[in-house]
């Protein structure tokens, strides 16, 4: 059964509609017509029939007064009916329990807006500020703004403040009050915690908002209850005119300065040394350079030289063979006199091996030499014997930071006039203790004069006889 479904008594009253009309409001306390704030208890009594409207945005917090505390029935809009027990569940409970469902109730009815935004706005004179690279020095710093909250979890904003002659303004006023305490505080601490310097403050007003709002968020709704939707903090000023500024502002210069310098000095220390590096890199990829083609010159030498110095080991194991055979020819008999026949036979065909072996030598020697070598020619059997020919000498040169070659004296000739080697071009060949410059090099400047001019054809000889 509805909790108004009977008009007993007082049938003729007149019903009330809850309701707020308020254009802008953040928190409202309904009273019946015609009664005033604080007149009698009739201005809490609800009437029979009564009906409430709650605008989408809006909550409607009645309020109970029992003798065990306060209790609350909580209507969120939109909502627009007859107040019935189905409702109001601690209605239904002091009703039926103090009234039996035939008297009105007592209740205070307050409208809170959801929907609504309030901006404060504040202005917080100089206060101190010290840069801790100076803390000698305080620098007068002014702060302005506005914030903008409202109200989301409003059983929290109950629990935390007293409904009854609730004024806005009141509360505004707390709100500045507490937000002017907690940026005043990020501010003054900016310097040392966040490593912003005191002259660059105003300067950096986006990075101080981001701070102010994420340290004043959880304080104002545990402390008030209310959700800070925005801070805008329009202007950080300091007094530009007080000694503290003007001497923090030289010191700092002077500071900016040397922290130049030195940075100046540590980049050209820094390009020397890599210079240095690159120059030391450089030898030493030539010196590896260097000693890898002396090496594989050297090897060539002994390629080429391999024959010769066989037949020198060779000879000398031969060598050492015939001594041991002379030995063993002049050993004796088993008393210790005379010739000793089986040594002497094992020494003659020792010999005879030997010999067949350094015969053999010779003759491979012998084709080797006169290998494709006929009758008549020089170097053959019988004829002139032709010298062999001079050594080549090979340069190696550095191209484009890079070794190359090595080049004999004719390619060399052309990399001249293909214009790849100078005299200003680094050389080296074996022998040489180091690169040195091709004009430093006395076989090779020939390479850099210019061709004789060929001498005039001579005149025609007279016909003789005539």
């Amino acid at each position: 059964m509805g909790l108004f479904s009977k008009l007993k008594g007082n049938s003729g009253g007149m019903m009330n509609v809850i309701r707020c009309d308020q254009p802008e409001y953040l928190v409202w306390k309904w009273r019946p017509e015609g009664q005033e704030a604080n007149s009698t208890k009739r201005e809490n009594a609800i009437r029979y029939g009564s009906s409430l409207r709650v605008k989408d945005g809006e909550v409607a917090v009645f309020v109970y007064h029992q003798k065990d505390g306060t209790m609350q029935d909580y209507i969120v809009g939109p909502y627009d009916q007859t107040i019935k027990t189905a409702n109001f569940p601690v209605l239904a409970s002091i009703v039926g329990l103090a009234f039996g469902g035939d008297s009105p109730f007592q209740a205070e009815v307050y409208f809170i807006n959801l929907s609504g935004n309030v901006q404060v706005r504040f202005a917080i004179p100089y206060f101190d500020v010290f840069d801790p690279r100076a803390m000698d020095f305080a620098v007068p710093i002014a702060v302005r703004g506005v914030i903008t909250f409202n109200i989301t979890d409003y059983k929290a904003f109950i629990k935390l403040n007293r409904l009854i002659n609730f004024e806005l303004s009141d509360f505004e006023r707390q709100i500045k009050d507490a937000v002017t305490k907690y940026v005043k505080q990020i501010v003054a601490n900016c310097p040392i915690d966040n490593g912003i310097p005191v002259i660059q403050l105003e300067r950096k007003i986006l990075e101080i908002n981001d701070l102010v709002t994420k340290y004043l968020t959880p304080r104002l709704e545990n402390d008030f209850g209310v959700n800070l939707k925005a801070i805008d903090i329009s202007a950080i000023e300091p007094d530009k005119e007080s000694e503290g500024y003007t001497s923090l502002r030289a010191i700092t210069a002077d500071i900016t300065a040397q922290t130049i310098k030195a940075q100046n000095e540590v980049n050209i220390k820094n390009l020397h040394d890599m210079q240095r590096i690159n120059t030391e890199n450089l030898e030493e990829s030539l010196r590896v350079q260097r000693e890898e083609a002396q090496r594989a010159q050297r090897l060539q030498s002994e390629s080429a030289y391999i024959g010769a110095h066989a037949i020198d080991q060779q000879a000398n194991v031969l060598g050492r063979a015939a001594d041991s055979l002379g030995t063993m020819s002049q050993m004796g008999g088993a008393g210790g006199g005379g010739m000793n026949i089986a040594s002497m036979m094992t020494g003659m065909a020792m010999g005879g091996a030997m010999g067949n072996q350094m015969a053999g030598m010779v003759n491979t020697m012998g084709n080797a030499i006169n290998q494709g070598q006929q009758p008549g020619m020089p170097g053959a059997p019988g004829q002139p014997q032709t010298p062999p020919p001079p050594p080549t000498v090979s340069y190696m040169i550095v191209e484009n930071g890079a070794q190359a070659g090595p080049f004999n004296m004719a390619q060399l000739q052309q990399l001249v006039a293909m214009g790849r080697l100078t005299p200003q071009t680094y050389v080296w060949c074996q022998g040489m203790p180091a690169w040195a410059y091709a004009a430093q090099v006395p076989q090779l400047q020939p390479l850099f004069q210019a061709a004789p001019t060929p001498p005039p054809m001579p005149g025609v000889p007279p016909t003789p006889g005539v």
